[in-house]
């Protein structure tokens, strides 16, 4: 097993473990903004994997998405049976969420490809690899 296979294996694990370093971790990036251009990876073996490459042009955004489904707008026109629904599921995945989040705060990037950083029970943290 190589390095990289190595470093992606313990992130696995510590996501599906809940490390405490994890947590610690996703603790701080709640303080911070909803995109944020980070200098490097937190795993680089799957920023690797999803097409960056440590050079001029790459760069990557670590981007919050809220979780669960999407609050629809409070009904018009009257209270009607088939406006009364709290809650729709959105059709997009939270990952298209915010790789579109990201493309949007870096308009001369485009967006090559994306993955999952973190989680908590409010947000999940995604690191968008963009490319000049």
């Amino acid at each position: 097993m190589n390095g990289y296979k190595r470093v992606l294996k313990s992130f696995q694990n510590s996501l599906k473990e809940r490390s405490d370093f994890l947590k610690r971790r996703v603790h701080v990036w709640r303080g911070e903004p909803t995109v944020t251009r980070i200098e490097k990876p937190s795993n680089i073996a799957r920023a690797r994997s999803a097409g960056f490459k440590a050079k001029h042009g790459f760069i990557i955004a670590r981007v919050r998405v809220k979780r669960g489904k999407l609050l629809r707008r409070a009904p018009r026109q009257g209270r009607k049976p088939g406006r009364n629904r709290k809650t729709q599921p959105s059709g997009v995945g939270l990952k298209r969420i915010a790789e579109v989040k990201a493309g949007l705060k870096f308009p001369n990037f485009k967006v090559v490809n994306s993955y999952l950083a973190g989680e908590d029970g409010q947000f999940k943290f995604f690191e968008v690899v963009l490319k000049k």
